[in-house]
């Protein structure tokens, strides 16, 4: 339960934050994340597949 209250915090946090900056920097920081989860999750399938 104290870990879904701190993630909600750091959600409303983090929209907080984004909502004040501007567009392009928020666009760009939409794009690392992105790209970040999209190599995770490469990694992740490659290492599956590897595993079986």
């Amino acid at each position: 339960m104290l870990f879904l209250v701190v993630a909600l915090l750091m959600l409303g946090v983090v929209l907080g934050a984004v909502a004040h900056a501007p567009l392009s920097v928020s666009a760009v920081a939409a794009a690392v994340i992105a790209v970040w989860l999209a190599v995770f999750a490469v990694r992740e399938r490659r290492a599956r597949r590897q595993r079986h």
